[in-house]
């Protein structure tokens, strides 16, 4: 049963996917990594780490950039749409949880506190997650291809989430594990949980570092706003 969550609850817990939810950043590096050696080339370690949490298009660039493609903008699409494919094979094969995941989202329903997914992951590729996430974990979604090219770390993915909800977002938490989403998140106004994946997180305003979700007290998520610095 739904409980009220309270005069000091957050007003939405809006959750990242890629490396927060589900651990499916590693199926990201192997369809980069498979893209780059289907065109002759390599993925470097430092443009890997650097796509985290971007969008399609902004890795797309970064990728055919790091292979030394000659005219990245005229093959993005393209290679969007190749490395798309190759992602949906891969989910097809099932998408693990990150340590705490479905537990905190059943947390957060039964807190009965709004929830959304704002991830840059396109909207195809959502569909399949939300297969493991299950749909009724969220009452929006907001994806990568959805926002009108303001992509983390712009906040537009966001705001957008909390104009959905109808909400303020400087009364939200996220959570997220890339730098360029976490500086989304506070872009927004959100406070957040920083919780790390691929790419190390350091202290910053707004933001609240964790190990794992497992560490998360989604009671007490309104102290939240009083501790973070």
């Amino acid at each position: 049963m739904t409980r009220d969550a309270g005069p000091d609850a957050p007003a939405a817990v809006l959750f990242d996917m890629d490396g927060t939810l589900v651990d499916s950043e590693k199926l990201w590096t192997i369809a980069l990594a498979d893209y780059a050696r289907h065109r002759g080339g390599e993925l470097t370690d430092a443009t890997r780490e650097a796509m985290v949490g971007s969008n399609m298009t902004r890795s797309m660039m970064m990728l055919l950039a790091d292979i030394g493609v000659p005219d990245p903008d005229a093959e993005v699409d393209a290679a969007a749409t190749w490395v798309a494919d190759r992602m949906a094979e891969l989910f097809r094969n099932g998408l693990p949880w990150r340590p705490g995941a479905p537990e905190a989202l059943r947390a957060v329903r039964d807190l009965g506190v709004p929830a959304a997914l704002v991830t840059s992951t396109i909207r195809s590729l959502t569909e399949m997650a939300l297969e493991t996430l299950g749909r009724d974990n969220f009452d929006v979604t907001v994806c990568g291809d959805e926002v009108g090219g303001r992509n983390k770390p712009h906040p537009e993915p966001y705001l957008k989430a909390a104009r959905l909800l109808g909400v303020d977002p400087a009364s939200c938490v996220a959570i997220e594990d890339s730098p360029t989403g976490v500086a989304s998140a506070e872009a927004a106004g959100c406070t957040v949980i920083a919780i790390p994946c691929e790419v190390p997180l350091q202290p910053g305003p707004r933001r609240v570092l964790r190990d794992s979700l497992t560490d998360v007290d989604f009671a007490t998520l309104g102290a939240l706003f009083t501790r973070a610095a």
